[in-house]
């Protein structure tokens, strides 16, 4: 009996221990040939493992077709969650799925991966995917009904809406189910839609009732949803298409309504500063500086100081002090045996601050152009930043050609300290300034002189 007993517990405990693999298959096949596999937790991803893509073919409906294959084994100390396997950089690149204890096989197609995987292998990848195909047939089913009366308000088709949110009401059961003490489980139950009871016969009801139901089967405490990209996805829609309007200043003011609105759902403080960043990044995107300030300002500002990234803020600060709606950054010079400084200048109404190079052939074509035109424009003055290796070719040129001008000479061309913040990679670039230094415009930079790379730096 004994014996028995152990070699049941050496059974058990081989199994709970075994390593399983991720298969998948791309096809078309494509040139990419590595990938990466991470594991989602909050709005990070955390890497697990690397591997190269073979080329192969499989019989795909009685056909073979060329594919693009891959196979990591994960270690028995993997951790149930959302796995994301990426295979280019941009772009639809990357496709998630779930991992619990069990081997997970899949093919789709790379340029459209969550749209075409199939799952061949994993019960819990299988049964999620079943419920999101049957549950959006019956749940379109239903929306089409809802237009039509929206469209053609004399429409009697309440007996078809009651019916059809019963079979909607029915999927959702039979899956709530057939998912419960699964991994899954938590997805099932938030992704039902929260629809009205009966048909309504106003576009504002219908999006109303869209709006302010939104989030009530989201649980932004579960765990398992916010290591996925469940929720980023369902916050990214909230803030840009359930708040959307083509009023520009209406907009500002919707954004800022539906973050505190998502932010006041958040109770969990280390996820909301996670999920604050995921913001700012996003809005990075369209450099929309008003709601990044915001985000800021009102919000992380305002968490424990413990969870708020000195150094992210630091590199925000960095890579937006140069935009649109900013102070421009100060710096100062020596002009005529006087120090002067930017922030001080008051000799215009507008000001033109260049940064250009004597080694840069279309800065030297662009600057006199400049020069002559800035002589016909006596309420505007130009400041002129040289990124320059020495002294010498500036000194003679400026004195020769750019008369009238402030004159900046910076050494250490592309390092130097000024040229940083400011976020200069190629000469000439242009800026415009308000009397108060404020910049209110960035015209197109001459981006055929660039900085070289970091090698290239040290050579030069």
């Amino acid at each position: 009996m004994v014996k028995k007993l152990l070699l049941l517990f050496v059974f058990i405990t081989s199994v709970s221990n075994a390593q399983h693999t991720i298969k998948g298959a791309m096809s078309p096949e494509i040139a990419t040939d590595w990938l990466i596999l991470y594991r989602l937790e909050g709005t990070k991803q955390v890497f697990v493992n690397n591997t190269t893509i073979q080329k192969d073919s499989i019989a795909i409906s009685g056909v073979k077709q060329a594919v693009s294959s891959f196979t990591i084994t994960l270690p028995a100390t993997a951790k149930a969650g959302t796995y994301r396997a990426t295979y280019k950089l941009k772009g639809a690149g990357f496709i998630d799925f779930v991992y619990n204890k069990e081997d997970v096989s899949f093919i789709f197609n790379p340029e459209y991966p969550k749209q075409s995987a199939a799952f061949l292998t994993s019960t819990e990848n299988k049964l999620y995917g079943n419920y999101l195909a049957d549950i959006a047939v019956v749940q379109q089913k239903l929306d089409s009904i809802q237009i039509a009366v929206l469209q053609n308000p004399s429409l009697d088709l309440k007996e078809d809406y009651k019916k059809t949110l019963e079979k909607v009401a029915a999927v959702q059961a039979r899956y709530m189910l057939s998912s419960k003490n699964k991994y899954i489980a938590p997805f099932v139950k938030s992704s039902a839609r929260n629809n009205p009871s009966e048909i309504l016969t106003s576009v504002p009801a219908y999006l109303g009732n869209i709006k302010n139901t939104y989030f009530d089967k989201l649980d932004f405490s579960n765990q398992t949803l916010i290591n996925s990209s469940f929720l980023t996805n369902r916050i990214l829609d909230y803030i840009f298409y359930i708040n959307y309007t083509k009023d520009d200043v209406k907009q500002q003011e919707l954004y800022k309504q539906s973050i505190t609105t998502i932010l006041s759902k958040i109770n969990n403080v280390r996820y909301k500063s996670a999920i604050i960043e995921f913001l700012i990044e996003q809005f990075e995107t369209t450099k929309n500086i008003a709601i990044i300030d915001y985000l800021f300002n009102e919000h992380y500002s305002k968490l424990p100081e413990n969870l708020q990234n000195t150094q992210f803020i630091e590199e925000k600060k960095l890579l937006f002090a140069a935009e649109v709606g900013r102070i421009a950054p100060d710096f100062s010079w020596q002009e005529k045996g006087s120090t002067l400084q930017l922030s001080t200048l008051n000799d215009a109404n507008h000001y033109v601050l260049v940064f250009w190079s004597t080694g840069c052939s279309h800065c030297l074509k662009e600057i006199p152009e400049l020069h002559s035109y800035m002589k016909t424009k006596p309420s505007l003055k130009v400041v002129g930043f040289a990124l320059e290796k020495d002294a010498f070719v500036w000194e003679t040129y400026t004195n020769s050609n750019l008369n009238g001008w402030h004159n900046v000479l910076g050494l250490q061309k592309w390092q130097n300290k000024t040229a940083r913040t400011y976020n200069i990679n190629a000469t000439p670039t242009y800026f415009i300034l308000d009397k108060n230094k404020k910049i209110i415009a960035k015209p197109n930079s001459c981006l055929l002189y660039t900085s070289p790379s970091p090698r290239d730096r040290t050579r030069s």
